[in-house]
């Protein structure tokens, strides 16, 4: 069944792992405090900045919508391919023998919830008794009510498939409590009960899903045709395009808008899988994930770290394979309207996590095991991680807070007379009405993307739907910057996030 691999523990509590921490918070304060306090001590340099700055977003914009206009297309054109046909045309005997290893950690998700999910894996495209369910439950979540649960799915679903259940003990030593540590633990009860079956691993897919997950109908066709046609096919994940469909017309205009920016900036990502790190609900081979040593048990971020893992322990021969068709999940949407603030607020944090990869990805590029990784890949990898990260502190505050304050302070002093105080207003304003574009194109890329409407729901809520995107400066500061800022101060001081559920509901 294949071997583990050991890759050393990164040396964390240690200065130099430290002082990696702390870089990306350190960029930041600085960047945000020169701005403001530049505003006051040079505000025409400021102005300056801004205009360029501007001038720089509206090209990212244009850039973004050129993507995912493309990928949008792949998306429409994928969804409705017949993948099955496709496997027999291709690989008449072989797709077959592909055996799909699901694992669907839970916390205290409802039995609704999970059904749903069982439901969809039912209905999607896949041969008789070639998929293994691992439903991973929670002992510090009450085990029994767990099981309680798990009896139902069973008794509902365990003529369907091979299901394993598993209870992830508290208080196991070297992780933190979380779908990481879960995962970990799951995966080796999973690798135990496959061999008992015989099966074997280099004929496994594996896809971590979280636990509200719907799969399209033909995502595991798409897969297995995807896996088994891909020139290096053990050296890949394979990542979906993340739909945030289940409970969208119930939710509130600001988490459908929130949900749409995360799924558009997957959409263009996958555009560009030189830059693709796994998100969220993704697959991959189980060959690398037991060489690497399965997901890693003492972090938040579990879901883009095992690609990091894989990228490492390959020595930057391991990539991301995108996938135009979807998964679908939950909005944070909770009990009330402050509750889903909350929720999405801690969601978006949990996310903005990631910045803990920088530290890890420098030392093991510079220090670890990925010495041997091709320098450009390093400094590749390195940039998009900081100046994503750093971007989304930042842009949003500069753009709609930020370019305002020097105007300000010459208005004040009576250093509005010269000719760039003077027309910096104007020109601002015009390049952030042209950026513009990139909200329309947004609203009606949406608009393609939301399930049926429901009954409930009146005629006119689509009026609604594109309305709603007057609220993504909104949206981009509140739930963009603000955890952004957040996560890259406490990794900088040291005062580490740890894994927040968030509760899902209709």
């Amino acid at each position: 069944m294949g071997t583990s691999t050991y890759i050393e523990r990164v040396p964390r509590g240690t200065p130099l792992f430290r002082f990696f921490e702390m870089i990306p918070g350190v960029v930041l304060w600085t960047a945000l405090s020169a701005s403001v306090a530049l505003s006051f001590v040079r505000p025409v340099w400021i102005v300056v900045f801004m205009i360029c700055f501007s001038f720089y977003w509206l090209l990212r914009v244009l850039y973004f919508i050129v993507y995912l206009v493309a990928s949008w297309g792949r998306f429409r054109r994928d969804i409705v391919r017949d993948w099955t046909a496709l496997l027999d045309r291709d690989f008449p005997s072989a797709w077959k023998d592909v055996h799909h290893l699901v694992f669907l950690p839970t916390y205290t998700e409802s039995v609704d919830v999970i059904r749903k999910t069982f439901v969809g894996l039912q209905r999607a495209h896949c041969p008789p008794g070639r998929m293994t369910v691992v439903l991973a439950g929670e002992a510090r979540a009450g085990a029994d009510a767990f099981h309680a649960r798990a009896r139902a799915i069973e008794d509902e679903f365990g003529d369907a498939f091979d299901i394993l259940i598993t209870v992830h003990p508290t208080d196991l030593p070297d992780e933190i409590p979380g779908k990481g540590s879960n995962l970990h633990y799951a995966g080796k009860q999973a690798l135990a009960h496959l061999a008992a079956r015989d099966i074997r691993t280099d004929h496994v897919l594996v896809s971590a899903f979280d636990i509200d997950t719907v799969v399209h109908l033909q995502y595991f066709a798409c897969l297995t045709w995807t896996f088994l046609s891909h020139p290096d096919r053990y050296h890949t994940s394979y990542q979906p395009v993340a739909l945030y469909n289940n409970n969208m017309w119930e939710s509130p205009s600001f988490m459908r808008v929130a949900a749409f920016g995360t799924t558009f900036w997957l959409l263009t990502e996958l555009m560009r899988p030189d830059r693709l790190f796994t998100f969220s609900s993704h697959s991959m081979p189980l060959t690398a994930l037991v060489e690497v040593g399965f997901w890693e048990k003492d972090i938040v971020t579990e879901d883009s770290r095992i690609f990091l893992q894989c990228f490492i322990r390959y020595a930057g021969n391991y990539t991301v394979t995108p996938l135009f068709v979807p998964v679908s999940m939950y909005t944070a949407k909770a009990g009330t309207f402050w509750q889903s603030v909350v929720n999405l607020y801690k969601q978006q944090r949990r996310w903005m996590w990631g910045v803990e990869h920088f530290p890890y990805m420098v030392w093991h590029f510079f220090f670890g095991s990925g010495r041997t990784i091709a320098l450009g890949k390093k400094v590749k990898y390195l940039w998009n991680l900081g100046e994503g990260m750093f971007s989304m502190a930042t842009a949003p505050l500069l753009l709609f807070i930020f370019s305002r304050l020097p105007l300000a302070v010459l208005r004040r002093t009576g250093g509005d007379s010269t000719v760039i105080a003077q027309t910096a207003p104007h020109v601002l304003e015009w390049l952030l009405a042209v950026a513009m574009v990139g909200i329309f194109a947004s609203a009606l890329f949406a608009l393609t993307l939301i399930p049926k409407r429901p009954r409930s729901s009146h005629p006119a809520s689509f009026i609604v739907h594109v309305l709603q995107w007057l609220l993504l400066p909104f949206t981009l500061i509140l739930f963009g910057a603000f955890p952004a800022i957040e996560a890259q101060t406490r990794l900088m001081i040291g005062k580490y996030l740890g894994f927040y559920v968030a509760k899902k509901s209709h």
